[in-house]
Formats: C-alpha cells, structure tokens, sequence
C-alpha cells in the first residue's frame, strides 16, 4: 500500500474579507501520482499553497512526509535574477568557484556542504528539460514564460523532494516541452500532487482527487477513467431525477383525484341524509366523520406528495453543478479581406538574439482571420504579438493598422489593477456600461453576488483570466482584432469549451498562441503561422475536430 506522504486535518482558511474556502476540510495524500481536478475557484490553488505553508490556515492542520517541493502557477515571469539564482544555486557556485581559485575559508565548505557536484547537477536536470542552451548567469527576465516554467520545475528537482506540488505545470510549455516534463515525472518516485487542465498529463495519474464543495473524494484510474466514471454518475443522476419527477406527478394526481372523490360523496352523503329525513344531530355527526375522514386520507396523500418531493431533492443534489461561463461577445463583424494589421520587413530583438534578421518578415492580418501562432518556447511569439498590439516597437520594418481597436490578453495576465475589485476593474474598462448591465455581465463569467466584489489580486489563475477575458473583450470600443497569448492556460476544462464556443461566435480576426492541439482543432483556425528559428513560416492550418 502506497505510503501516505500529506495529511490534511480538519483544515479551514477564509480570504480577509471572510470569504470561506475551506471550513474544517480532511484529506491524506498517498505516495504515486495524483491529479486534483475542480472548477476555477474552488480553492485547488489555494490547498497546494496550505500545503506548502505559504498561506496559514485559520484552524487544522498540514502534515508533510518528507522534503517539500512547490511549483506555484504565478511564477514571476520578469525580473533581474539569474538562472543560478532561481535554481538556488547561485551561491554554492560561488563558493565552488572561490575554493578552485584557491580561496580556503570555512564558509565556502560551509555553504557547498554535500553539493561539490552541483554544477553538473544543475546542468543534468537542465538539459533534460530542454534547458541545456541557457548559460547560468541569464537574466529571468530574457527567458519565454515556457521558459520559466521548465526552470521553476528543474529548481525544484534539485531539492530532491519527497513531496512535489505542481500547479498548472505545463502552462506556456510547447509540444516539445510538455513531453519532455511527462517523461521526467514518469521517471520520479515520491508522493506527487498536479493540479492541471492537461488531459495528456491527467492521463498519465494513478488517481484522481476531485475537490468539490469543500470535500476531497478519489477515483482510480486515470482522467479518462475519472470522466467515465462521472458521466455514468450523471446519467444515473438524471435518471433518478426523471423517476422522481414522474413519481411526484403521480402522487399529487393521486391526491387531486382523493380530494375530489371525497367531496363527491360528502355531497352525495348530505343529500341523501336529507331526503332519508335523520334528525340533523345524526346528519352532523355523520358528516364530521366524513370529513374527518377525508382530512385523514388528505394528509395521507400529502406525506405521499412530500416523501416523493424529497426523493426529487436527493436526486437534484446528487446531480453535479458544473458552472460554464456563458459568454457572448460583442458582434463586431469585420469585413473579408480588410486589412487589419500591415507589417513589412519586421524585425525585433528579443533576448540575446534578433528576430527575423536578414529581410525581416512580413506580416499581413484581414478580418475575419483566424490564425494559429505557434513555435518552440523562446521562439518570439509574445514578441511578435505585442508588434501587432503595438505595446513594443520593431527594431526595423514599416507598421500599419486599421482603425479601431485591438484587444491584447498577455500570458502574464498583467492588465488588471489588483488592488481593485473585479467589478471596479470592469467599471474602468467600460465606463458606458450601466452597473446592472456589468453586474449581469460579471455574472456571466461565474462572478456571482460577493465574488464580483473580491480583489483581483486575490482570485485564482482561472478566476483572473475569467475576470481579464470580461475586461478586455467587452471594453468600450469593442475590439475587431484579439490577440490571445495562451488563453487556455489557467482555464478549468468545462470553461475551456465554453472559451471555444465564444471564439466560434466572434466575427471579428484573431491570433492565438496556443499549443493546446485540441483547442486549436475546436476554434476553427483558417491559418497558421509558426516562428522558427528566427522566420516567420505560413504552415497547414489544424485540424478541424470533428
């Protein structure tokens, strides 16, 4: 039996404005692999983050069995730190460096300990993540958001964990990339804890922690299975909700049909008691009996009525709410063949190299296009996006674009004012718009009654880009362009599909980076466009699922 290597005990944590996330939750984690799957916002984020103790529960407890390692889905994505230093290596390199240059003080020996092999440790681990190319002194802030992500996972390895919490852990990977992370997890052997949106990757657990309302229930088995599984449970669910509806029905017709047979014949009683000429004290006895009577077989019906309601109440909670974000976007309808976007002889720096030296690269955008973006991590594809926003100038090349607007959703989800409430954010966005009318919109993103009033800076990954999506696309002007930078990263799948049906109903051009392959198949691209190194190719399109 596997080893159980995190026990949560009766845990429970509110956000500061007393919002409950967990209220006196109980859970172990075994050795192996486990995903935890839930809707955006049911606190699977914040667990991971109790677990590893950077968030203090307001009562319970967090047990863990061995080293901890942690790779958050808000990794930092700019900065000065270099690559040693994310690693946690910087200063063991250091003192290694100091002793082979002869330098012989204690605290050098001290700070290496057992690490003399650090180096090529780190370059191992490096390597095996696709990593290998990137010197150790390069600034975080020159490496792609994929880029990022494969450090923060190798920095983690290095600790050698016992435990290993992965939040989102394939977010901006390529294909490349993403496989490259599924070989490596197949390969470790501790207690592994993954929160993901990642088929392919969920495909890969022994088991599945579904978190819901508070409540950690396991499957066995693998994603596919889990969804098996949970689709059999709807279709008994559904099943018994019908039964159930049919039994009320019958109950109170029952009961309709009793209440009127027992006035026929408290009718029929009071007219032949008249014409057998009773005196009227037998008449009155006779007639309360019958009443009595038919209140007892009333109220019989009505229990009947009542059990039969309770069933259908049963039956409705055991049925799952899955919240879908209903979007509609704005009708933005953009002619064939308008130019929307002009660019000629592109070039740009990006890192320590340039981008499409030589000629440049020439770029042309018309409504309504749907174009796919895709590339190895580092390749430029943000780059090249924020070109076409216009937030980064090209270091040569001629720009043009059409009038109105074009709507630019980052990777890092930077766009909003954290310190504002996703309502005031909205408000800022869409001045015009009447407060009912954003109310009912924030609504429709799953921002229901306080949680419209939560601080962005307080929301899940999926919850902030639910709270970006409905700022950038219904801000005033609407826009005829979007330019969308993985958009499915921190999406929880049921909101993923309902992402591409909004997709399928926007008339205007977009260009999406994405290495989701079945997101690409649903939104219907008609173009593709892949940055290799350094030239911007036209490629086959994906893929149209079917």
């Amino acid at each position: 039996m596997s080893h159980t290597r995190v026990v949560v005990s009766g845990l429970s944590f509110s956000w500061p404005d007393g919002t409950p996330v967990f209220e006196e939750l109980s859970a172990t984690v075994p050795g192996g692999r486990t995903g935890l799957v839930a809707p955006n916002g049911a606190g699977k984020t914040t667990l991971l983050k109790l677990v590893a103790g950077d968030l203090k529960p307001s009562a319970g407890s967090v047990t863990v069995d061995g080293v901890l390692g942690h790779l958050p889905q808000d990794l930092p994505l700019t900065g000065e730190p270099t690559v040693a230093e994310v690693l946690g290596v910087a200063a063991i390199l250091r003192a290694l460096a100091a002793v082979e240059s002869g330098d012989v003080a204690e605290e050098h020996f001290t700070t290496i300990g057992n690490d003399w092999d650090v180096e090529e440790r780190t370059r191992a681990q490096l390597d095996r993540l696709g990593l290998g190319d990137i010197g150790l002194e390069r600034p975080l802030g020159t490496l792609s958001g994929g880029q990022v992500v494969s450090l923060g996972l190798a920095a983690q390895l290095l600790k050698r964990p016992d435990v290993l919490l992965l939040d989102e852990p394939t977010n901006n990977l390529d294909l490349d990339a993403r496989h490259r992370l599924y070989d490596v997890l197949d390969d470790w052997h501790g207690c592994l804890l993954v929160v993901s949106h990642d088929r392919a990757l969920l495909d890969r657990m022994d088991r599945i922690a579904e978190l819901d309302s508070g409540e950690i229930r396991y499957h066995g088995g693998n994603f596919t299975e889990y969804e098996q599984a949970v689709e059999a449970a709807r279709e008994v669910a559904e099943k018994n909700i019908r039964n159930a509806e049919q039994e009320v029905k019958r109950e109170k017709r029952e009961m309709q049909q009793a209440r009127e047979r027992a006035a026929r014949r408290a009718s029929n009683a009071t007219r032949n008691l008249g014409n057998a000429g009773l005196p009227k004290i037998f008449a009155g006895t006779m007639k309360r009996n019958a009443q009595e009577s038919a209140a007892k077989a009333d109220g019989t019906h009505a229990a009947r009525v009542g059990a039969a309601k309770a069933k259908l109440d049963q039956a409705e909670r055991a049925l799952r709410d899955e919240q879908k974000i209903s979007l509609e976007l704005p009708q933005t309808a953009v002619p064939a063949g308008r130019t929307l976007f002009l660019g000629e002889r592109l070039r740009a720096g990006y890192g320590e190299r340039d981008l499409f030296a030589g000629g440049g690269a020439d770029l042309a955008i018309r409504g309504p296009e749907r174009i796919a973006l895709t590339g190895p991590n580092g390749a430029g594809k943000s780059t090249l996006l924020r070109i076409v926003h216009g937030d980064l100038e090209p270091t040569g090349g001629d720009v043009k674009r059409a009038d109105g607007r074009i709507a630019y959703l980052s990777q890092r989800l930077d766009l909003l004012d954290d310190e504002r409430t996703v309502a005031e954010n909205l408000a800022a966005s869409a001045p015009a718009m009447p407060p009912a009318q954003r109310m009912n919109l924030l609504a429709r993103f799953l921002f229901r009654g306080s949680r419209a009033h939560l601080p962005v800076g307080v929301l899940s990954g999926g919850e902030r880009l639910r709270a970006t999506l409905a700022c950038v696309l219904f801000a005033e002007p609407a826009p005829q362009l979007l330019l969308l930078d993985e958009p499915t990263n921190n999406l929880d799948l049921v909101s993923a599909g309902q992402l591409e049906s909004a997709l399928n109903a926007f008339q205007g051009a977009f260009v999406v980076v994405s290495h989701d392959e079945r997101f690409l198949a649903e939104i219907r691209i008609d173009r593709g466009l892949r940055i290799e190194n350094g030239r911007l190719l036209e490629t086959s399109a994906p893929v149209t699922a079917r």
